[in-house]
């Protein structure tokens, strides 16, 4: 499978030397890095070559680099089941700087990139509908992003008296994650109740 991916690597960078920057078979994936501005007419080729026929978007996600100047990596996972392989497409994205939306291409890509526009706060240029899609219209935030409180800003309940959801903001009852789960194991500070009595039997 791995040579079967290479041979698709080399033949799709000869094909399309204006889109592909590099490309690499690991762990038997094959990745492809594409310019951004070439997304649209390479998800094309993908999709309609004889060679490739990967018809099928399985997903497209984000991953946040902070310390990057090219911040995100837009990244799409295709399938072809008429070849039998998938394929992974990235490009890099500045902070602010848009991805072209492939809705046109692959009809799927329209939730996914609500999504990803949702949780990183990445903007698709000609997507039809582009707002969230997971969080609340009023969300303050991306979440996927490493600068993202853990806590998030604000917490939703439902208000009994006022009968209806209220936002506000949050507060924890104790400091956060500065648990101490009195373990029994190996380096604890604290036995639990009970457990000085668990060597009695062996002596």
């Amino acid at each position: 499978m791995s040579e079967a991916l290479r041979e698709l690597g080399a033949q799709i960078e000869a094909a399309r030397p204006d889109c592909v920057l590099s490309w690499a078979v690991s762990h038997g994936e094959l990745t492809v890095e594409i310019a951004p501005s070439a997304v649209v007419g390479f998800m094309e080729y993908l999709k309609t070559n004889d060679t490739c026929l990967f018809r099928t978007l399985v997903d497209i996600t984000a991953v946040d680099h902070p310390e990057r100047e090219a911040r995100f990596d837009v990244v799409y996972h295709l399938l072809s089941m008429h070849m039998n392989q998938r394929i992974r497409v990235k490009y890099a994205l500045r902070e602010g700087e848009m991805a072209q939306s492939i809705v046109e291409v692959y009809p799927a890509a329209n939730w996914f990139e609500r999504e990803v526009f949702d949780m990183f706060g990445i903007l698709f240029a000609g997507h039809p509908d582009l707002r969230r899609i997971l969080t609340d219209y009023g969300f303050r935030g991306y979440p996927l992003r490493k600068d993202f409180p853990t806590t998030g800003y604000v917490e939703v309940r439902w208000d009994e008296d006022e009968k209806r959801v209220v936002y506000e903001p949050v507060e924890l009852v104790q400091e956060y994650r500065q648990f101490d789960f009195m373990s029994p194991w190996e380096g604890a500070k604290y036995i639990l109740p009970g457990d000085e009595r668990a060597g009695e039997g062996t002596k």
